[in-house]
């Protein structure tokens, strides 16, 4: 993410109100980003990462692992910050042709023809509930393991099972409790691990090579 001085102003008021809290460092970077994109200090509360999810994640997106989201607003907002950095590949579920189908929706139909195709890729699923259900179903049949699933769709329709699904898995995941989330959580996590990730191995590999 490119700063600004209304950037650093804005977190300095967050780390001032933010009070207590068992997140590592580089947690806690991941829920200051998604308090600042959405003025919302219950997310710290919300917020759930699996064990070791941000180092595997990191080392994905070094490795310039494909990344998958389920909507082009997710592309779109996290696409900047890729391209400056590893520029993984990015796929969008709804924009990936699928034979016509009436069991799942467009978007559910096209997660599972890039998760098969990229069944160790990176996982964004920001908005789209079916997406998430068709993801942990492809997992819970060891059809697809991922490197990391970032889950934030507001869960009004077995939400937090698919959610709970997922955290009972052996794949590193990043998700949000209760009825919130939105694409625009989901593109603040994978925007503050990108940062981190830059900050860990690609800053390091360029002076490396320079």
């Amino acid at each position: 993410m490119e700063w600004h001085a209304t950037d650093a102003q804005s977190l300095a008021i967050i780390d001032d109100e933010f009070g207590d809290h068992v997140f590592s460092p580089a947690e806690y970077e991941i829920v200051r980003r998604i308090i600042y994109a959405t003025g919302d200090f219950e997310y710290k509360s919300l917020i759930r990462f699996s064990e070791n999810a941000l180092q595997a994640g990191a080392a994905a997106l070094a490795a310039r692992t494909t990344i998958i989201v389920d909507l082009p607003m997710v592309q779109v907002g996290i696409s900047y910050d890729i391209q400056n950095t590893f520029a993984n590949p990015i796929y969008c579920g709804t924009d990936t042709p699928t034979r016509p189908q009436k069991e799942k929706t467009r978007v559910a139909w096209g997660i599972e023809t890039l998760a098969k195709r990229y069944p160790e890729g990176i996982f964004v699923v920001g908005q789209a509930q079916t997406a998430l259900t068709t993801l942990v179903d492809l997992i819970e049949t060891e059809e697809i393991k991922p490197a990391l699933v970032i889950a934030t769709p507001a869960g009004f329709i077995n939400g937090d099972a698919a959610k709970e699904r997922l955290r009972d898995s052996l794949v590193p995941n990043i998700t949000i409790d209760s009825r919130k989330g939105s694409a625009v959580v989901a593109v603040a996590i994978i925007d503050g691990l990108v940062d981190l990730a830059w900050q860990a191995y690609g800053q390091a590999g360029n002076s490396q090579r320079s």
